[in-house]
């Protein structure tokens, strides 16, 4: 029998990488989070080392158990393995729904008291979250039973993933222009692509890259895209006329291009601090492009039968107060239908109303920042309300 405890101080996140860099990267962000501002001892199982390493550098592939950042990072090799309650962390998250070892589940219905479970859901502003957020599921079999947690945009969700420091870090990042071109220089971008429109570029394979490259390139005003290397391969390809790997670039009538190394996950956010348009994708970047204060489109992840359409519209008819250019942008570049947008629009009709809106966009961003910080942060409330099943 375990000892009962007062609290909880220890947590096992489970995540399987679906979507490369964005499951991995809510849940390293998480652990952080975690373990720095809460004093949890957290271990993160995770079944792709390559990934992970990708976002943060100092991932050994070839270790089963390695302590990074405060965090034990354990490779979660298959749904084999033997685990006695002794093993067994305080709350217990399995990421989007992935299956945790059932010799694990096992070891949890043998501790004493019992184990906090919860399946931490994927973010969407769609109504029903709100009813379903926190719900239980009991296990058929055994004594166990499992609460669904949901990030979300309201007061009746989990809110989103935020760390404590951040506004302050982005609030002083963005108030010295010689830091964030210092920032930028080490990417290659020259003191006069300074004053063009710098944009980020992170998105699916399937983005309409190479039109909306025409359409800057054929632009009146200079547009600056950074595009992490492995990210619209063959739209950068043809662009540059050459290989696209990290530190390549090239300049074609009014649009720049150049390709950055994958970067660990403080060097993005700042990226995004420091572009003026920035194009993201799934839910990681995402959530961290609204922090950032700054415009960007999202590239929503791909579901079966245009699921992911009704996602998209439900957050953009939340965010999109009274911006159809922004709508019809959005709706677009995830290929739904917009309103008067007809299937083959031309991006160089939809990129100028859109640019012409930009600044009433960054006035929204602000305003939705502010609502958001209304809601608390994803870790904090996904705590208070682990405690309060203990």
């Amino acid at each position: 029998m375990q000892p009962v405890k007062d609290r909880a101080t220890s947590l096992a996140l489970f995540c399987k990488v679906v979507d490369n860099y964005g499951d991995i990267g809510i849940c390293w962000r998480f652990a952080r989070q975690l373990q720095r501002e809460h004093g949890i001892a957290v271990t993160l199982w995770v079944d792709d080392l390559p990934t992970f390493q990708r976002i943060c550098p100092d991932v050994a592939l070839d270790a089963e158990a390695q302590q990074l950042a405060g965090v034990a990072v354990r490779h979660w090799r298959d749904q084999e393995g033997v685990f006695a309650p002794g093993d067994v962390a305080d709350i217990v998250i399995e990421f989007f729904a992935c299956d945790i070892p059932p010799g694990y589940i096992a070891a949890m219905a043998g501790c004493d008291p019992r184990p906090v479970w919860l399946n931490l859901e994927g973010l969407t502003a769609e109504e029903w979250v709100e009813g379903c957020h926190t719900l239980p599921s009991p296990h058929p079999r055994l004594p166990l039973t499992k609460h669904f947690f949901f990030p979300g945009f309201t007061s009746k969700t989990g809110g989103l993933l935020r760390e404590s420091a951040l506004e302050g870090q982005r609030r002083q990042f963005q108030s010295e222009p010689a830091a964030m071109a210092a920032f930028l220089a080490r990417f290659g971008v020259a003191p006069a692509e300074m004053a063009s429109l710098k944009v980020s570029l992170f998105c699916y394979p399937h983005a309409p890259v190479a039109e909306m490259f025409a359409a800057w390139q054929s632009g009146d005003a200079p547009v600056t895209c950074l595009v992490p290397e492995g990210v619209a391969v063959e739209a950068v390809r043809a662009f540059l006329g050459s290989a696209a790997g990290a530190g390549a670039a090239a300049t074609r009538g009014a649009l720049t291009v150049r390709v950055l190394p994958f970067v660990a996950q403080p060097d993005y956010d700042k990226l995004l601090w420091a572009c003026d348009l920035n194009f993201v994708r799934g839910e990681d970047s995402f959530v961290r492009a609204q922090w950032a204060g700054k415009p960007f489109i999202w590239h929503i992840y791909p579901q079966d039968e245009n699921l992911h359409h009704v996602k998209l519209r439900a957050f953009l008819q939340r965010y999109c107060v009274n911006m159809d250019s922004l709508t019809a942008f959005s709706l677009h570049w995830n290929g739904a239908p917009a309103p008067g947008v007809g299937e083959r629009a031309d991006w160089s009709a939809l990129w100028p109303p859109f640019q012409a809106d930009m600044a009433e966009v960054a006035r929204r961003s602000a305003g939705w920042q502010g609502e958001m910080l209304a809601n608390g942060d994803l870790a904090s409330n996904l705590l208070k309300f682990s405690r309060s099943l203990r």
